[in-house]
């Protein structure tokens, strides 16, 4: 792996090669199935008197005997009524959690060979990134219909916002606004993969070293892939500059959509710009902790830790039309012309989008 040629994010090369593949875990997967059994009612003595006429057997249009109409809520209503299904549904989730941290203790799970945990992603992770999600950014979603159902598929997304915030609203937009639920692998930069804890943390998401060998294998497995060409360039840039689109690294990204034929769906991202609005850029200190660069904010480094919060700003993540490659010819991946025009084309795309998004924005915040 530490031979393949890196999908550039910036005109910087890549540092390092990807960190090592945990080993692939398989487990059992057992699951316990719990369920209540249905009360019996209690019953009510009858009044003395004359004893009730025999009810009829109720018959359909074609004089055959109808069966009594069955209740799904049979199983979790008891006497009770409501009481008893919420009941049920808490013994439900209890179980499942104990379940879920049984496996986790026991190591019966299962991680592929780039370390993505699919089970901790949608339980654990997913569940935290989603009031963020929902209730501090309130991220709108757009077009969600051109990400294919099934299959590879390329998304390319501009880049934005101080602290890659945007990569991981993208994962829980697809993920919770797709019909099938699909999961989002993202390409990140070398530095991910450096750093203590997230290193760890984006493996489990889903995230892998921005390569053309393991680029290539997620799509011919019929994973999405996500990847940001701007790199450290898009995320780093001055306020100034906002919602202008940095150049897109030498093409790379297409270069793999067309070997494996996915189409490429150019995707724009509003309200990430403004979260940490950079005016200034301590590039010294910067060199020194080995960092791209040191952001400087109207909160940071003022406030201490607090200046670390962003703005709850409003979002808008939209996704183009898809750019189809299964049209070319093997050999189109080496036309340099061919990959420039693509990415132009891209390129365009997601900018005309974002002045539209931005011309149609009432305000940052709501």
């Amino acid at each position: 792996m530490a031979d393949a040629k890196v999908i550039p994010f910036d005109d910087d090369r890549s540092r390092g090669s990807a960190a090592q593949r945990p080993a692939r875990r398989r487990g059992s997967g057992a699951r316990r199935k719990d369920g209540e059994p249905v009360p019996v009612r209690e019953v009510q003595p009858l009044p003395a008197g004359d004893p009730p006429a025999q009810e009829e057997d109720p018959v359909n249009s074609e004089g055959q005997p109808q069966e009594a109409p069955q209740h799904p809520e049979a199983d979790t209503m008891g006497t009770s009524g409501t009481s008893g299904t919420l009941g049920g549904g808490l013994e439900r989730r209890i179980a499942g959690g104990l379940a879920f941290l049984r496996r986790r203790l026991t190591g019966e799970y299962e991680v592929d060979d780039f370390g993505y945990d699919a089970e901790l992603t949608d339980q654990v992770l997913m569940s935290l990134l989603r009031p963020l999600y929902e209730k501090y950014f309130r991220v709108d979603v757009k077009g969600i219909e051109n990400i294919p159902s099934e299959g590879g598929a390329l998304l390319v997304a501009n880049h934005s916002g101080t602290l890659p915030l945007d990569g991981l609203m993208l994962q829980v937009a697809v993920h919770d606004n797709h019909p099938a639920g699909r999961h989002l692998r993202l390409l990140a930069a070398d530095l991910v993969f450096m750093l203590p804890v997230v290193n760890e943390l984006a493996r489990k998401l889903g995230h892998t070293l921005a390569c053309t060998e393991d680029a290539e294998r997620l799509l011919g497995d019929g994973e999405l892939v996500g990847v940001m060409p701007e790199g450290f360039k898009g995320i780093g840039k001055p306020f100034s500059e906002r919602y202008k689109l940095q150049r897109f690294g030498r093409g790379g990204f297409v270069s793999t959509a067309l070997r494996r034929g996915v189409p490429i769906v150019p995707c724009s991202i509003v309200g990430a710009e403004e979260i940490y609005p950079m005016i200034g850029n301590a590039r010294t200190l910067a060199r020194v902790l080995g960092i791209p660069y040191f952001p400087v904010t109207p909160t940071f480094p003022w406030l201490g830790p607090l200046g670390a919060v962003p703005l709850p700003t409003k979002w808008t993540i939209q996704f183009g039309e898809p750019i189809p490659t299964d049209g070319y010819p093997p050999e189109a991946a080496e036309d340099p012309m061919l990959m420039f025009n693509l990415t132009d084309q891209v390129r365009e795309q997601i900018q005309h989008t974002l002045y539209k998004l931005l011309v149609q924005r009432r305000s940052v915040f709501f």
